[in-house]
Formats: C-alpha cells, structure tokens, sequence
C-alpha cells in the first residue's frame, strides 16, 4: 500500500541525481551495485499484479538468487494454498549466533498493483530510468525494498557475516488486494514460529522531499489505522413512481450520508501521534506548525487544543491521523426506472484509530444517522483490529544515528499510517512491525498505485546502504 525510492541504470555509467530526482553528472556504479540493479531490474519486469501476473514465478526467480548465495533446503520455505497457485511466497532464514536474542522479521509483499499498458506513458513492466528516476510499476510499491532485502541476505550469506540475531525474510503476495491471498495473514495464523522475531521491519517508513530535491523528513512507521467497511442500507415496499411518497429509500439514505458527511470522530492521540506532532511542528513551521506542537502539548478539550484542531483539520492528512474517519465510497439504489426504490445502500469505508473497536465506529455510525429503517452491517475488513506498537527506544535510537549519518540535518519523526500493511497481521500474533527510514520519495507519491509509478535513483542505493547498516546494527545487538 504506501512506498518509496529508486535505483540506477547499467553495469557502466547511470543517471546520478540529486537527493530528490534532478539530474547530475553520470556515475560509475560500485561493483557491489551491479548485481543489486539487475535484481530490482528483475523484479520489476517481472508482472506480479493480480490479474496477469504471478507472484509465484517470482518468488522462483527470488529463490534461485538465494540458492545460488548459498542457502539450502533447511534455509528455505515456500508457501502457497491450492486455490491460489499463482500468489505463493517464500520465507528464508539465516541463522544468528545468539541462543537468547529472538530474530528479527524484514517484511516484503511482491504483488503490485495493476497497471495497463494503454494508461501509462512507458511499459509499466519494463524498468527504464529516465530523468534521475526509475520508472514502472513496483520501482516505489515496494519492489526496491523487497530488492534490498533479498540482496541484503544473499551478500550476507555470501560474505559469511555474523549477526546475534538470526534474520528471517518473508515475501508474500495479496497485500495489494483484499480478495487474494494474503501470504502475511497465511503465515501469522499458520506459521507463527516460521516467523517468530521480536520485531520486524516493513514498508510504510521512509523520507520525503520538498519536491524539489532537498529531502526534508524521514519517518519511521509505528502502527497504522484498521480499514473496515460498512454498509448502510433503507428498504422500502416501493410501488408505482407515478403515485410518490415522501417514504423513499433513496432519499433516506441521502439523508443518512449527509449526517455521515458532517460528522467528525473525536479527536485521540497516541505515544506516536505525539511524537509526531511535537518533531513535525517545528520543522513545518508557520501556524500549522505551532497547531502541530500544541495538540501534542495541551490537555484534550481545552481552549488550545481546540482552536490547534480547528487549523490542523484543514490538512486533510492531520484531520485523519487525529480520528477514525468513515467516508461512502460506492452507492447503488432501485430496480427500474418506473418504481419506487425498494432497496438502496452506501459502502462506508473506515479508517479506524488503533485501540477502538470496529463495533464501537458501527454503533456510532448507528447514532449519527438515528433512524431506525436504517441498517448498518460490518460487510468486511482487511484483518484485526490494528494494534499500536511501542516506540522502542533501541530501533529509534538506531534509525536517528543513521539519520544523522546519511541525512544530516534531517529530523526522524514517527509517524502512525492512515493507510493500511501488511504489518497488522504480524502486529495481532505479538510480532511489532517498524516501518524503517532510508528510502525517501517525493510529495506527490510517485504514482504509487496509480500511472507513471517512479522511484528517485539515488534514494533507492542511499537507501540500500541506510537500511543494510540499519540492520547491521540492530541484528548485533
């Protein structure tokens, strides 16, 4: 769902661009570059979205890499269920020297999202670097990091380094959509002690650009919202259209998604949040920013905290870290154009705050519209309820040396995602899951999920060597 970076070209001379995409003189790339390029060169070429492609025949070109770096039968495990041959996935380990430290879990899902050729401007599944960017789908979601995972454990392998802790890699697939299977979910609820760490390291962290080349942030994920979907629904007996009545289940669900549409959550705060608010204020600047370092600071419901909130509210994306939000995102209603309507509904989709239940926002969602020929049904949910990981102290005090090392100047600032990974699932079976600096894209997403998707070269081998000496650190520890 959210992501990041991107990588150079050839085995000679690349595009190098500055920290967030323009181009600069040509460089050479390092030896140890040449292979990482050709690998994310193949993951992105190779078609994984859910409608013409395979995960499957991936994670077979991924497993020969591995074997090839010298990983056995006891090393590698793969993992698919019947019904959905084609979304299959792998888990490699290498062992630690530690009897007592627990592993540590990096986390990639290789499916992306679906592309088509008549839309995008490049083949979206031909990798092309271009203008201080690499182009096609996956190079940002999240087909750099998976590259720098699985080339991470085959030079360790190769190079016969010695960590405590023992590393574990899972690449799955269905993170990308909700009907397919989710390789993550598979493996929490029937291989938890294949993936048992005391924490794991996933997508959704990573920095930010002003747009103009100059990163600017870098964040760390901890924890995200729990998306759920609910279905409100009028029925009616209808009739004949020609006889009207005010009783018309059209206009009452118009009137349900109006008192829907004007209604906010209360705002909640958490240790993440907080941190957030208070590192982020400061840097944005101006009244938004000291809006961002008041409602960390003041007690909720005050004077200060509400007129924070009122400013923080006309940013769409502080409005929603500050509250679950519900929104109608599909609608249907009647059968025929001469009848009453005898049935119309709306899907409500839900971002809901860590540490509130799906049915407490159902039970609001019931009160706001207050109207008993109303129904409000959970249809789905992507999976449990999310849960808040700690703020632990040795990972973030990790990623700010290495922030300050790689990116001088640069705050680390925590961030809780809106959106949605796979890290909730690993999060329900005690396995915390950190979404890791280094990486760093530019405002506008970089077409993550939609056309054009890019990843800035430079911030995809600045990255690689950030996250190679992150774990380093946290795996000797």
């Amino acid at each position: 769902m959210r992501k990041l970076a991107k990588f150079l070209t050839g085995s000679a001379m690349l595009a190098g661009v500055a920290a967030g995409g323009g181009a600069q003189a040509q460089e050479a790339l390092r030896p140890d570059q040449v292979p990482f390029r050709a690998l994310y060169k193949e993951l992105v070429e190779t078609d994984t979205s859910i409608t013409t492609g395979s995960c499957t025949d991936l994670a077979d070109k991924v497993e020969k890499h591995l074997r090839a770096a010298g990983y056995g039968d006891a090393d590698i495990t793969r993992f698919a269920v019947p019904d959905h041959p084609k979304e299959g996935g792998l888990v490699v380990i290498l062992p630690g020297t530690s009897k007592t430290l627990k592993p540590i879990l990096l986390l990639g899902h290789l499916d992306v999202v679906v592309a088509k050729r008549e839309d995008w401007t490049r083949n979206p599944y031909e990798f092309i670097e271009e203008g201080g960017y690499f182009y096609g789908r996956g190079t940002s979601d999240m087909k750099a990091m998976d590259a720098i995972w699985i080339d991470m454990m085959g030079r360790f392998k190769k190079e016969g380094v010695k960590l405590k802790r023992t590393l574990k890699l899972a690449l799955t697939c269905g993170e990308e959509t909700s009907w397919a299977f989710n390789g993550a979910e598979w493996l929490s609820k029937n291989k938890r002690e294949l993936i048992d760490a005391e924490f794991a390291l996933n997508e959704g962290g990573g920095g930010r650009t002003d747009g103009k080349g100059k990163v600017i942030v870098q964040n760390l994920h901890v924890g995200e919202k729990t998306p759920v979907n609910f279905r409100i629904e009028a029925t009616n007996p209808g009739g004949h259209s020609s006889i009207p009545i005010r009783d018309n289940a059209i206009y009452e669900l118009s009137d349900a998604l109006g008192k829907v549409r004007e209604f906010d959550f209360p705002l909640m705060l958490n240790d993440t949040t907080r941190a957030f608010f208070t590192k982020a204020g400061p840097a944005r600047g101006g009244d938004m920013g000291k809006a961002m370092v008041t409602i960390a600071s003041a007690p909720l419901g005050s004077p200060e905290s509400k007129a924070a909130e009122a400013i923080l509210n006309t940013d769409r994306s502080y409005h929603s870290m500050l509250r679950t939000t519900c929104v109608a995102t599909l609608l249907d209603g009647g059968h025929a154009n001469n009848a009453l309507p005898q049935r119309a509904g709306a899907n409500i989709n839900c971002r809901i705050f860590p540490g509130v239940s799906a049915e407490d926002v159902r039970l609001t969602l019931e009160k706001v519209i207050d109207d008993k020929r109303m129904s409000v049904v959970r249809v789905d949910h992507r999976g449990p309820e999310a849960k808040a990981p700690p703020l632990d102290p040795r990972i973030v005090g990790a990623a700010e040396k290495l922030v300050a090392k790689y990116y001088p100047g640069v705050p680390l600032v925590p961030v809780m995602s809106t959106g949605a990974t796979d890290g909730v699932f690993l999060e329900a079976v005690g396995i915390p899951s950190y979404g890791p600096p280094g990486l760093y894209g530019d405002p506008d997403g970089n077409g993550a999920h939609g056309l054009n998707e890019r990843a800035i070269v430079k911030a995809v081998y600045t990255g690689r060597d950030f996250l190679n000496d992150l774990v380093k650190d946290l795996a000797s520890k």
